[in-house]
């Protein structure tokens, strides 16, 4: 440039929400404080508890998912957000994973949804 500046790049960034299930999760066993801490419900058996987490795109998406979640056994819907896509879920380890399962196959088989796998730890 002629005025003394250096050249500047301007990179404007995107995202462009697809069909996808981005994050699913089962998290079995957890500590106290976790479900303390994230507002879940603390009368539950720890020893055999779960918390499943799942983040989906469109966001309104979790809408669907939290119904199928709570008609696929017996989970407590913990939270669900139409605005940011999160869906927590706590229930037995069996359900949480049963609930997660039904969604992503219904996600993908029924929708068209890119899916990832389901994680546990």
């Amino acid at each position: 440039m002629s005025n003394g500046h250096e050249d500047q790049i301007r990179i404007v960034q995107e995202t462009v929400a697809g069909k996808e299930i981005t994050f699913a999760h089962v998290m079995g066993g957890p500590a106290p404080i976790v479900y303390q801490k994230l507002g879940l419900n603390p009368q539950v058996d720890y020893s055999s508890s779960a918390i499943g987490i799942m983040n989906m795109t469109p966001p309104e998406s979790a809408v669907i998912a939290s119904d199928i979640a709570v008609k696929s056994g017996n989970v407590y819907l913990g939270f669900a957000d139409r605005f940011t896509g999160t869906l927590i879920i706590t229930g037995e380890i069996s359900d949480v994973m049963t609930a997660l399962t039904e969604i992503v196959d219904f996600f993908r088989d029924s929708l068209g949804y890119v899916v990832c796998n389901i994680t546990k730890k």
